[in-house]
This record gives structure tokens, C-alpha cells and sequence, in this order.
């Protein structure tokens, strides 16, 4: 059996000419028996393939001679990591890699699986020269592509028929230049000699998207191109060629041809960013890694096309050295390579970074350029130092939360960071705590800040040592102390406090009733000046709710001025507090208060009460208790329990009620008698406490005796109600019988106020049915009535018009039309006055008033405005109650030549 290998060098095409003449030259087939000789046809097979090798990809076919077809060979490779030989002799890549210059040897062996005999061969790939242009291309000879043939022998029942042989990849550049149609390859079989045979290819780039890239002459079976290639779109194309008859009959297998498209460097590299960013701590030793800059290329990545190198080319600035910074030029990791980074000297770097294809050659390489901007990160390599060694400051005594010294220190290191912000400590001159010191955010400063009051009297002076440091401690290695320290001196200034009582507030324990002007005690306050000369202190009165007292200006001695009572509204729990003012005469004048609560002891001044005053009771015997309470504003021991008793006088009081106490405060009365007549009854109770001495008082209790049903409840409340009938129920009665008459006067002021918007209405007619007896002329172009002398005013205020002119409210004619002749009205003079309007329609209207012939609404009418936003209707809405045929108009020729032209339209005849 046999194969044919296919490459696309000269060397391929020499190769593939002696093949094709060997197979067609005619074989017997018994000089092939005698002289076959099982193994490989040579010991050193030589193959050219391309010179970038991808995983999988079939670079060639090995030839195996077996005589006996039954043979089971395994082949192999002596380097099996990167060539896998096929059962079917296909040599395969198992990874993608660069041939180098010089050739590639490696052993392929055969081997019998049964009788464990071997062959070997040595095999020699050799990488394609490089593509020199149009004037070698056009000058190698056009490849052929045999379909493997089937040969019978028809004299024995032996057929062999030749196994399908693997087309090694055509190599085609991209970005060829023509001219185009450039052809490939022929595709032919050896059946052509006696079929006409049709050729044809399929397959993307064919007759599939992308079409029309590869063509193929049907007859010649010429494979073609038509237009440049483009690796970055599609890498490779897959076609499978046919030959069939004129019938359209296959003749022979479909052949695979697959089509690399060798990559040119057309492409440059590109960054993924024009500007990358990063950033390195200051101080930082060489080798530390700062930040990766990546460029791609969209040439093949696994040829020297797409193989990048990354190189620095400029650095800026370039202090302390002109090479701080260092890049991998294959990964493009960029790292330190000098010492010396420090922020406070230089804070940023600039590196214009170059990325080469072609593995960086500079002459073939096409290039490219990005900006790396690194960023000197801070570090607390500079601690806090104060600008002065002493601070001053001053605070007045007794005040708090006010700032008394600003602590300034300097810091070299990034403003608004940790290795930047200072933190103030106090280490000495303040066991008390009266201090805190706060840092501004914003200036670093420290807030020296009084926290607890300061006596001038007790400390004139503080002298405090502060200390200030960064919030991060100092970075390793520096050499510098971790803090810095100063002095605050405070000095406090005395100022004119406020008096205050001792004791505030001050307690007296004493007994109600104390007379006016009893001397009740001494209430005195004190001066915490010590150093100011001042006089004495004056005493007032600040709070007295029940004005029980006074106080001596000087001594502050405290008497009463009434009576004092625990019972009063004033005194709470027992206790009365009064409010008193201590001022002294500084600058400025101070006061000072001092409450005095005054414990009321009591004493027996209340008598008992009876609690409620009114009660209801059955006028019969069963039921008729009524329970009382007694109620004494004084306390214990001057209060319960308390004693009930009925008086002697008068007797009926002992003759019909009976009184029981049933415990230290309450009692039950009740009737003595089986029957009371109902009605209201007082009776009197004397109550006695148990003060030391006794108080009692005799109370009087308003019974109402009722009739009752079988539940003990009355049923002739209303009637006893209404014989005692109380004041507050007299009041009620009172105001609902004042507010029902307001109610009623409301109402008739608001009738008698619709009847004259009623009667004032009646002069004035529905606007739709109302007639004007106004006579406009409507022939001339100016502002209607403006341009006219007549006071209109008269007619638009109906009121104004004389008494006599208003016809009375009462006296209203029937919407009819008299049969009687039609009056004879007043004709007005040739030249009116202005004036002459209103006189004329009161006449005309006095003459309607009485006249019992006038048509209906012959009545005061209202003359708007016709002219430009005028209220009043058009004269279309005017009616006449006869046609213009029986009106006689004549009369309108005598009102003047501001009505000649409607005595014209009216008057003038049948014309």
C-alpha cells in the first residue's frame, strides 16, 4: 500500500512528480509479489513543513510496506512529547511550537504486534523558507493532488485497493498581492484518461460563508485563490475536493485539503490602556514589584509575529537615578531597581514603556508605546515637631469648653493621612483633668480646651507639657524620635463670681399659724472673691407665691408677713420654698439665689366637713340608708377618726333620722320613723376630729325624701328635682332660653333683608326678555359711547333717579296687550342737551305708569355700554310688541340728527 504526501515547496513538488510518475507507469502484479520486502522504502525520510507547528496539527505521512495484509504494525516516536505517529502512519504534533533554523530529527519505528519484529527510520523536518515575493512565487511550479487510486486484478480473486492518503496543509501568506485569480494546486485523478471527470470543492471559504474565496476549473480541477488572505479573520480553511462523472456520478473519495493561512506582521501591538497607573511605597528596597503593563497583538501569538518584548525608554524624572524602575520584558512586570524613592522629594514617575513584536527585533519589529504613571505612596517617615518649645495662653475662671492655646506642629509627610494627622497628649501639669486637647482636622493643630471649671482663688497658674504624634507609628528604620514634646503655659484671670447661700436650699421646720411678723430665720450667702474690694451684700426677694415674707436688705434675716397656713394652695407635701437674691456691687454686679424650704408642722385649725352634701333617701323605712363621709383638710393626728352625732335642737331631727358610724371616717344615716313624707329635708351632723384639742363642726346635709319602687329606686325624682330646683340648673335654663331667642332674631333680620333684595330686584328685568328703548348709531367707526356727550350714568344707576320715577312695588301691569289706542308719548327738541336723556325717559315713564293702554315691560330700563366690552345685549335681542308695519317711526325725524339715520331705516315711507 501506498501514500502520497503533499507539501507546498519545490522540493514537495519534485516529490510529487516522481510519484506520479511511478504510479503511472503499468505494474505487474507478479513482478510486485516477487519483489516485495516488508518495512520502510527508505532510512531517512526528509519532509518540509511550515515553520510554526500547532497541537494536532498532521505534518506528513510515513510510507510502511507490509507483503503480508494480515500484519498488525504499531508504530512509535522517539520523542513522543512532540510528534504521535497514527496507526495509519500520520505523523501528528502533540504541541504547538517554532522549528528552529537547523532541522528537527526524530525516529519513527514500526512495530509487529505478533512477532514483536521492528523497524525504524529517521526522520528530518526541515522549516520553509520565508515567503520572497511574487517573482519566486511565480516562478514554482503549481502542486499536484492525486486522488488514490483502486487497481483490480482481474486475472485472481485478490483485490487491493490503495488506502486514502492524508494531504499535508497548503501553506498560503496572507496579504499576498496578486495577482488574483493566484493559483494553488491541481486536484486530478487517474481515471481521467478514460472519464471525462468533473472537479469541485466544498466547505467554508467555498461554497459556504465566507464564498468565494477558493475556486476550482471543473475540467482542469486548477484549486485557486481569489483575494488576499487575512490570518486575524480565519486561520485556516477546510476543503474536501470531488471528482465526479458527467452523470454526476462520484468516481472517486472525497480528498480533505486544508489551507493554513501563514501569518505576516501586520499588526502592531497594542496596551490595553494608553496610561496605566500604579503606585510604590516610599523607602521601598530594589525588587519590589510596582505594577504590570500588557500589550496584545493580533498576530499569531505562538510565531515571532505576535511574540511581544517590553522595554522602558523613558523615566521622568529622572532623580535620584535615571533607572529606578526596571520591566520584564516578556511579562512586563515592572519593578524597583534603585533606592532611594522618597515622596517628599519626588511624588511621581513618569515611564514611557515600549512593547516590540518580533521577539523585540528592532529592525523587523513593529512598535508601540504606553505611559506608566507611578505614584510615590507616603510612609510616617517624618514625625510631628512643634514649632515653639513654649505655648501661652489665658483663660478667665469658671468658664469651660473654651479653647486657651493652638499647639502648631509641621509634618513633612502626605497632608490628610495617617502619617500626616497628629494626636495631642498631655504628659504632665494637669492631675485634676481640667484640660483636653483636641486636634483640628483640617490644620493639624492641637485645641487646647478647658474641660472642668478653674478657681482663680485656688490656681493662678497651670504649666502643662504636651506631647504630639502621628496616628501610625514611624515606618522601620527611621531615625528620627517617635514624638515631640513643648510647654503650655495657662494663666487664669480672676473675675466676679456670683455670691451663693450656705446652705442652698435651707430647710426650717415650723408650725402653721405663725402671726405676721414673727421672726422666722436668717438667710445669709458668701462672696467667693476673696481678692476684690467690695462691699457688703444686698438681700431681695426673688419668689414668694403666697407672699409670706420678707427679707432684711443686710442681714438676710427672714420674717413672715402673714399668717402661715399648710392648708394653703401654695404649700405642696407639706412644704413651701420662697426664692432669695444675694448681689454684690462688682463690675459687672453678680448675683447669686438660695431657695428656703419651709417644713409646715400642723396644728389642729380645721374642722370636719361632711362629704357629699346631698343625698337621696325612700320616704319609708326599708331601704334608707345614706352613707356619709367626713373630710378634714388637717393630718394626722389632727384628722380621723372622727365622731358623728346628731344635734338636740330642733327634736324632729332625733325623731326621724338615726346616725351610725361605721368606720373611723364614714357613717350611715338613715330613718328613724316608717314613713317620711318625701320632700327635701336639712339635716344637721356634727362632726369632731381627733386633734388635741377637739375641732368639730356642725355640717347640714340635703336629703331628698322620694317614693320608691320595689329596687329602691325613686320614682318622683322630677317632681322633688324640680321643688329644689338648684342654681346651676336655673342658669342652664336661662342661657338656652337666650340663645333659642338670638336664634329667632337672626331669622327675621335675615327675612326682612330677602324681601328688600327682593323689592330692589323688581326694577330690574330678566336679561333675556328685557327690551331697551336705547337708540344707538351703529354706522360710525368710533368707541360707541365713548365718542358720544350723554351722561349714561343715569341710565346704569336705576337708583339714583327720583322717587316719583320709580313706579311702587305693588303696582305691576298683566303681560297682555290692551285693546285701547296707543297714547301719545313726548317728542323730544330737534337739539337735545346732554341732560335732556334722563328727563325725557322719566317722562316717557311716568306717561307708561299711568296709562293702562302701555304694552307689558314698558318699564325703567337699564342702558349698558354697547361699545367695546360692553355688558349690555346686541339689538338683535330687541322685540317690539307689534310688527314695524303698525308702528309709526315719524316721529324720530324730531329727536335731532343723532337719530336721523334710524329715522331714515323706520320713517322714511314705503322706500
Amino acid at each position: 500500500m501506498c501514500q502520497l504526501e503533499c507539501f507546498s515547496d519545490e522540493y514537495a513538488l519534485q516529490v510529487l512528480h516522481t510519484l506520479y510518475l511511478v504510479f503511472q507507469a503499468p505494474i505487474k502484479a507478479t513482478c510486485e509479489d516477487l519483489s516485495c520486502k516488508t518495512g520502510f522504502p527508505e532510512d531517512v525520510h526528509s519532509a518540509v513543513v511550515s515553520r510554526s507547528v500547532h497541537g494536532g496539527q498532521p505534518l506528513l505521512n510515513v510510507r510502511f510496506r507490509s507483503c503480508d495484509g494480515n500484519k498488525k504494525i504499531h508504530f512509535g516516536s522517539s520523542e513522543p512529547e512532540d510528534f504521535r505517529v497514527g496507526e495509519d502512519g500520520v505523523v501528528y504534533a502533540e504541541r504547538s511550537f517554532q522549528l528552529s533554523a537547523e532541522p528537527t530529527e526524530f525516529v519513527v519505528s514500526a512495530q509487529d504486534k505478533e512477532t514483536q519484529q521492528e523497524w525504524q527510520m529517521r526522520v528530518k523536518l526541515t522549516p520553509e523558507p520565508a515567503f520572497t515575493g511574487a517573482s519566486e512565487k511565480d516562478q514554482r511550479k503549481i502542486e499536484e493532488i492525486i486522488f488514490p487510486w483502486q487497481q483490480y486484478k482481474h486475472s485472481s480473486p485478490l483485490k487491493r485497493q490503495k488506502r486514502d492518503w492524508v494531504i499535508p496543509p497548503i501553506n498560503l501568506p496572507e496579504n499576498s498581492k496578486g495577482p488574483f485569480p493566484q493559483e494553488l494546486v491541481r486536484i486530478r485523478s487517474d481515471r481521467d484518461k478514460s472519464l471525462s471527470l468533473r472537479y469541485s470543492v466544498t466547505g467554508p471559504g467555498a461554497d459556504q460563508p465566507p464564498t468565494g474565496i477558493f475556486i476550482i476549473n471543473p475540467i482542469s480541477g486548477q484549486l485557486s485563490v481569489t483575494k488576499p488572505l487575512d490570518r486575524e479573520q480565519i486561520a485556516s480553511f477546510h476543503l474536501r475536493a470531488h471528482a465526479v462523472d458527467v452523470n454526476g456520478n462520484q468516481v472517486e473519495n472525497p480528498i480533505d485539503i486544508v489551507i493554513n493561512v501563514i501569518d505576516m506582521n501586520d499588526n502592531r501591538p497594542e496596551f490595553l490602556h494608553q496610561v496605566w497607573n500604579g503606585t510604590v511605597p516610599e523607602g521601598s528596597k530594589p525588587g519590589t514589584y510596582v505594577m504590570t503593563v500588557t500589550a496584545i497583538d493580533a498576530d499569531d501569538p505562538n510565531a515571532q509575529n505576535g511574540m511581544l518584548r517590553y522595554r522602558i525608554l523613558s523615566q521622568a524624572p529622572s532623580s535620584p537615578s535615571p533607572n529606578m524602575f526596571t520591566i520584564n520584558n516578556e511579562t512586563g512586570d515592572i519593578i524597583t531597581v534603585a533606592a532611594g524613592l522618597d515622596r517628599e522629594k519626588v511624588q511621581q514617575y513618569t515611564l514611557i514603556i515600549q512593547a516590540t513584536d518580533m521577539e523585540g527585533n528592532p529592525t523587523y519589529g513593529l512598535s508601540n508605546t504606553a505611559t506608566a504613571v507611578i505614584a510615590v505612596t507616603d510612609v510616617n517617615d517624618n514625625p510631628p515637631e512643634f514649632t515653639a518649645m513654649t505655648f501661652y495662653g489665658e483663660v478667665p475662671e469658671n468658664r469651660v469648653d473654651v479653647i486657651v492655646a493652638n499647639l502648631t506642629v509641621t509634618d513633612k509627610d502626605q497632608p490628610h493621612t495617617p502619617a500626616w494627622n497628629a494626636m495631642y497628649r498631655m504628659t504632665g501639669g494637669d492631675p485634676t483633668g481640667r484640660f483636653t486637647i483636641l486636634t483640628d482636622p483640617n490644620s493639624n493643630d492641637g485645641l487646647v480646651t478647658v474641660v472642668k471649671p478653674i478657681d482663680f482663688e485656688t490656681n493662678r497658674m497651670f504649666v502643662l507639657t504636651v506631647a504630639a504624634e502621628n496616628q501610625v507609628p514611624l515606618a522601620k528604620g527611621i531615625q528620627h524620635p517617635p514624638q515631640s514634646t513643648a510647654t503650655v503655659s495657662i494663666t487664669v484671670i480672676d473675675v466676679n463670681e456670683s455670691p451663693y447661700f450656705v446652705p442652698n436650699p435651707k430647710l426650717v421646720r415650723q408650725e402653721e399659724g405663725l402671726m405676721a411678723g414673727s421672726m422666722l430665720t436668717t438667710f445669709t450667702a458668701q462672696d467667693p472673691d476673696r481678692y476684690m474690694q467690695q462691699t457688703s451684700l444686698r438681700y431681695s426677694k426673688l419668689s414668694d407665691p403666697a407672699n409670706w415674707l420678707k427679707i432684711d436688705p443686710v442681714n438676710g434675716q427672714i420674717t413672715t408677713t402673714a399668717v402661715l397656713d399648710r392648708e394653703s394652695i401654695y404649700v405642696q407635701n407639706n412644704m413651701y420654698n420662697a426664692t432669695f437674691l444675694a448681689s454684690d456691687n462688682g463690675i459687672p454686679p453678680m448675683s447669686g439665689t438660695g431657695t428656703l424650704q419651709i417644713y409646715l408642722l400642723d396644728i389642729n385649725d380645721n374642722a370636719p366637713q361632711v362629704h357629699p352634701k346631698e343625698a337621696t333617701t325612700c320616704e319609708t323605712l326599708q331601704p334608707n340608708a345614706i352613707n356619709i363621709t367626713a373630710v378634714d383638710p388637717d393630718i394626722d393626728p389632727n384628722a380621723g377618726p372622727f365622731a358623728f352625732e346628731l344635734p338636740d335642737t330642733p327634736a324632729s331631727i332625733k325623731r326621724n333620722w338615726t346616725i351610725v358610724r361605721i368606720s373611723g371616717d364614714h357613717a350611715q344615716l338613715s330613718l328613724r320613723i316608717r314613713f317620711l313624707e318625701a320632700g327635701i329635708y336639712d339635716v344637721p351632723i356634727v362632726i369632731t376630729d381627733s386633734g388635741n384639742p377637739h375641732a368639730s363642726s356642725t355640717s347640714l346635709l340635703k336629703v331628698k325624701v322620694c317614693q320608691c319602687d320595689l329596687n329602691g329606686d325613686c320614682t318622683d325624682v322630677d317632681r322633688i328635682v324640680g321643688a329644689g330646683l338648684g342654681t346651676g340648673a336655673i342658669i342652664a335654663i336661662l342661657l338656652c332660653i337666650i340663645i333659642l331667642l338670638i336664634l329667632v332674631l337672626m331669622f327675621v333680620v335675615w327675612m326682612k333683608r330677602r324681601d328688600k333684595e327682593r323689592q330692589a330686584k323688581q326694577l330690574l328685568i330678566d336679561p333675556e326678555d328685557d327690551v331697551r328703548d336705547n337708540i344707538l348709531k351703529y354706522d360710525e367707526e368710533g368707541g360707541g359711547e365713548e365718542d358720544q356727550d350723554y351722561d349714561l350714568s343715569q341710565l346704569q344707576q336705576p337708583d339714583t333717579l327720583e322717587p316719583d320715577a320709580i313706579k311702587p312695588v305693588g303696582i305691576r301691569r298683566l303681560d297682555e296687550r290692551p285693546i285701547h289706542a296707543e297714547p301719545q308719548y313726548p317728542v323730544r327738541s330737534a337739539a337735545p342737551h346732554p341732560g335732556d336723556i334722563g328727563d325725557f325717559i322719566n317722562e316717557g315713564l311716568k306717561a307708561a305708569d299711568n296709562d293702562p293702554t302701555a304694552p307689558p315691560y314698558d318699564s325703567l330700563l337699564v342702558f349698558d355700554y354697547e361699545g367695546s366690552g360692553s355688558t349690555a345685549g346686541s339689538l338683535s335681542s330687541l322685540n317690539s310688541s307689534s310688527s314695524g308695519g303698525e308702528q309709526d317711526y315719524d316721529y324720530l325725524n324730531d329727536w335731532g340728527p343723532r337719530f336721523k339715520k334710524l329715522a331714515d331705516m323706520y320713517g322714511g315711507g314705503d322706500d
